[in-house]
């Protein structure tokens, strides 16, 4: 038999003192990009990625519930997941700015579902939207990997509010 613990009624810090806190966790940078039934391409920087499960492969990142995207993400069959290289911030940057389009200037291939993949960035996973999670003000997408590829360099890292290099 096994007793819940109690949870505490109020915390101590709020949610500066809490983002601040997460912002010590450095995380790789990825941009998010999919493509509408009427051919327009959507992409968003995130750093909210990470492994799940080797067999069968799955990864996972979070959507801010209310975000504009979400119905896109949320319908759409398919997804690729770009893991950005070190000298890409300028990119990280274009993708999480609000702006009608995004892919202004942006080199991309599409992958075998019609995604797009951008170019020059370290890794790139192609999922099928396997199911999501609503969390908090959040939604866990899980990507089953059908196709991945992947070009060796140095990464780039988000830490404490900033854009990080690592060295190869």
């Amino acid at each position: 038999m096994h007793s819940r613990s109690p949870r505490a009624t109020t915390r101590a810090f709020d949610a500066t003192h809490f983002r601040k806190a997460l912002s010590q966790f450095a995380t790789g940078v990825t941009v998010i990009t999919t493509r509408l039934a009427d051919g327009t391409l959507l992409g968003l920087t995130a750093s909210s990625f990470n492994s799940v499960s080797m067999s069968p492969p799955l990864v996972l990142w979070s959507l801010a519930e209310q975000a504009s995207s979400m119905p896109v993400f949320s319908g759409n069959s398919h997804y690729v997941i770009n893991i950005l290289g070190a000298d890409q911030a300028p990119l990280a940057e274009q993708f999480a700015r609000k702006s009608a389009d995004r892919f202004a200037g942006v080199e991309y291939s599409l992958s075998r579902t019609g995604q797009p993949v951008l170019k020059g960035v370290s890794a790139w996973f192609e999922c099928h939207n396997r199911s999501r999670y609503p969390e908090g003000d959040h939604v866990i997408f899980v990507g089953e990997v059908e196709h991945c590829e992947v070009t060796p360099q140095a990464g780039l890292v988000f830490h404490d509010g900033r854009f990080v290099k690592t060295s190869a």
